[in-house]
Parts: C-alpha cells; sequence; structure tokens
C-alpha cells in the first residue's frame, strides 16, 4: 500500500498538487488544492492510486462490501476503479434538487452492504450526504473510502474512512484568512456550484 508521502509524489508528477488561494468545496479557503481531475485523465495514474486504495480497503475490512456507491461527480471514477480491484459493480448517486439520489435506474436493495467511495474529503459533508441518501434505501453503508483525506483522519462521515493517505492541509473560513492567503486573488477550481 502506498504512504501519504507517495500518493503526494503522484499528485505532483500529474501537476495536481496546486499551490494559491483556493476556495474549497467546502466553501473554505486554502492554500492547497489537490485537483483530482489531472490525476483522473490519467488512467494508469488512476489504477495505481484505486488498486492500493482496495488493496487498503481489503485489509480493513473483514468482508468486501456487495456493491461501490460514489457520489457525482468527483467520486465516479474512483469508486468505478476501486470496485474494478475489488471485482464488484460500481454506480453513483447525483444530486436532485440539492440531494443526493439514485438515477438511471440504479437501486439498492435493503440490507444490502454498501461501500461509499469518494475522491478527496475535506470536511466530509458530501460523504454524510452521500450515505444518507444510500441508508434510505435500506442499504448497509459499512464505511467509506477516499483517495485523499485532507482533514487529517478528523472528518467524521457517520461510519469508518479508508482514505488511502491523508494530511491535514489548512482551511479557513472566508471571514478569517491569514494575511499572506488574504493577499492573493482567491480562484475555485472545484466542480461544486459550476454552471
Amino acid at each position: 500500500m502506498m504512504s501519504t508521502d507517495e500518493v503526494l509524489d503522484v499528485f505532483r508528477r500529474a501537476g495536481a498538487l496546486l499551490e494559491g488561494h483556493f476556495i474549497l468545496s467546502s466553501g473554505l479557503r486554502s492554500p492547497v488544492f489537490l485537483q483530482k481531475a489531472f490525476i483522473f485523465k490519467n488512467p494508469q495514474l488512476t489504477e495505481v492510486l484505486c488498486k492500493s486504495l482496495a488493496e487498503k480497503i481489503m485489509a480493513q475490512l473483514e468482508v468486501v462490501p456487495d456493491i461501490i456507491v460514489a457520489p457525482a461527480m468527483g467520486g465516479i471514477i474512483p469508486g468505478y476503479e476501486t470496485a474494478r480491484h475489488l471485482k464488484r459493480e460500481s454506480i453513483f448517486t447525483e444530486r436532485v434538487d440539492g440531494e443526493f439520489t439514485l438515477r438511471r435506474g440504479f437501486t439498492l436493495e435493503p440490507g444490502q452492504s454498501v461501500l461509499m467511495v469518494e475522491d478527496i474529503v475535506t470536511t466530509g459533508l458530501s460523504s454524510r450526504e452521500c450515505i444518507k441518501s444510500i441508508e434510505k434505501t435500506g442499504a448497509k453503508v459499512v464505511a467509506g473510502a477516499c483517495i485523499f483525506d485532507r482533514s487529517g483522519g478528523s472528518a467524521n462521515i457517520g461510519v469508518p474512512l479508508i482514505s488511502l493517505a491523508a494530511r491535514s492541509f489548512p482551511a479557513y473560513p472566508a471571514d478569517d484568512l491569514p494575511e499572506t492567503l488574504a493577499a492573493i486573488p482567491a480562484i475555485k477550481p472545484g466542480s461544486r456550484g459550476l454552471s
């Protein structure tokens, strides 16, 4: 399994470890942004990270869950690729009127065991929202997993979180920025809120 430093090296090689002033999906501001789209455009890098994540999942869970569910948009590729290594099907939720739901004919059965797979966790909000939508079906989320936990392990998603890599990067409310960050124009490179 890969270490956090090895995962960060993959992000660096892909040009996906950005420095500046970024508005995160959570609304928080940070001097570091992990542009996972630069990883996921490369099938070889995606495979390396997701295979290692699948190995970590298998090492930590007694039984591999029945199915993988990922929140759209960011979780679709790592969810699928991790499911491929776990030899499971992968489906995804989408936002409808601001809430995650299953669409496209995807269904879950009551009692079915689910692993929720995300790309990057910061506060855990998207993960919690996705898990809530899964639980409405009667299926049981046994754990969550992600490529990178930028909370360094402090995010609570309501179930155990298995992260390939974890490191706490600074994140600040928009009205409480350090001077060095406030002096740089903010950009929003993520996908949430884009039209």
